[in-house]
């Protein structure tokens, strides 16, 4: 097999091998899709002649159903006629873990070894709740997977946790770094949410935490905070008459993603106070941007986000906790920045796109050669 150096360049190579990804649609909405879009843009895709096949798309029951039948048959197709050299699945929890573990048993029939990426924020939790006999199809996979990757060191001991036997590798999420931030516009500061609007992301803790932030300020609020996302829209919106905040605060739809950088390029914070999550994209968007980020130090992002130093992170389910720290960044530019800039400096350093699909051409390769 050719040999062809990981550092930069314009010209691609042939590649040295094929491989097969398959993930979730590319248009699905949530951060599995973000992320494969974003490895998409990147050197690695033509260097490797990676053929994408789409298991799950967003719809109906039935549709769902069809679009992994039609993706089961084109992986056959792909692993009898391409013969790819390795297949890299990206999978979170329940149903998505189903259909990967369907296609996983098949690659290894056919002797093709594969790359099991998790990306779900309570993987661990559904394993755990699962029946005995689930519970070994789980650690099944995830021994016999040549490399199974995680989002951060905290998801690395929770798979080896699951599965002893199982080579795990932390590669985090990629972002794309714009090459310069404009400073931030506007008179009103602009404080957003992305990202599935319910509980799980703490949108209704935002929705309180914010009427008690507004409660303290006299005349026009000088701060405007916008929800985007999907979920629970209606409800959010009812949420927002309820406490009073109509004035200040408002719930939009499932942005795309051009709309959704739009609205993080006019942000002075992003917040998210999550009650699970793995690394999640909206908040790696918000760093990239220099925006300060306000979260909650939950799953994967204490690994993101360093408490004081580039954002600051809250408890979950605390609206009173939530309102102050909020209060703090939004009166306090100075420190806002900082905290913005100081988070721009760590995403360049460790979650830069140029940075992940190095490493991920490097574990293609030593996977491939041995």
């Amino acid at each position: 097999m050719s040999h062809h150096s990981a550092t930069g360049g314009t010209a691609v190579p042939a590649p040295p091998s094929r491989v097969l990804c398959v993930s979730t649609g590319l248009e699905t909405r949530g951060g599995i899709a973000t992320y494969v879009r974003t490895i998409r843009a990147t050197p690695l895709w033509a260097r490797w002649g990676i053929e994408h096949i789409a298991t799950h798309g967003d719809g109906s029951r039935a549709w769902k159903v069809l679009t992994f039948a039609r993706a089961a048959l084109l992986y056959l197709r792909a692993l009898l006629v391409a013969r790819p050299d390795l297949v890299h699945l990206h999978m979170s929890s329940h149903g998505s873990f189903v259909r990967k573990a369907v296609l996983f048993w098949i690659a290894r029939a056919f002797h093709v070894p594969a790359l099991v990426h998790v990306h779900g924020s309570r993987f661990d939790e559904f394993h755990d709740r699962l029946p005995a006999p689930l519970r070994l199809v789980v650690r099944g996979v995830l021994t016999h997977a040549a490399v199974v990757l995680t989002l951060g060191e905290r998801w690395a001991e929770r798979i080896s946790r699951i599965a002893p036997g199982a080579r795990v590798e932390v590669v985090p999420n990629a972002v794309v770094v714009p090459e310069s931030v404009a400073p931030r516009a506007g008179d009103a500061l602009q404080v957003v949410f992305l990202g599935a609007i319910g509980e799980r992301k703490g949108a209704f803790c935002l929705l309180r935490a914010w009427a008690k932030l507004v409660a303290g300020w006299d005349g026009p609020v000088p701060v405007h905070l916008t929800l985007a996302g999907d979920g629970g829209v209606t409800e959010a919106r009812r949420s927002v008459v309820a406490l009073g905040i109509e004035r200040s605060a408002r719930v939009q739809d499932w942005l795309s993603p051009a709309e959704a950088a739009a609205l993080l390029e006019a942000a002075d914070v992003l917040v998210l106070p999550s009650r699970h999550e793995g690394q999640p994209m909206a908040v790696l968007e918000a760093m990239a941007r220099g925006v300060c980020v306000v979260a909650s130090g939950v799953g994967g992002i204490p690994e993101l986000v360093e408490d004081t130093r580039s954002g600051l992170l809250v408890p979950p389910d605390d609206p009173d906790l939530l309102a102050d720290a909020l209060n703090r960044v939004l009166g306090d530019r100075e420190l806002r920045e900082r905290l913005g800039a100081e988070a721009r400096r760590r995403v360049l350093a460790q979650f830069d796109v140029d940075v992940v699909w190095r490493r991920l051409d490097a574990l293609y390769r030593e996977v491939i050669e041995s």
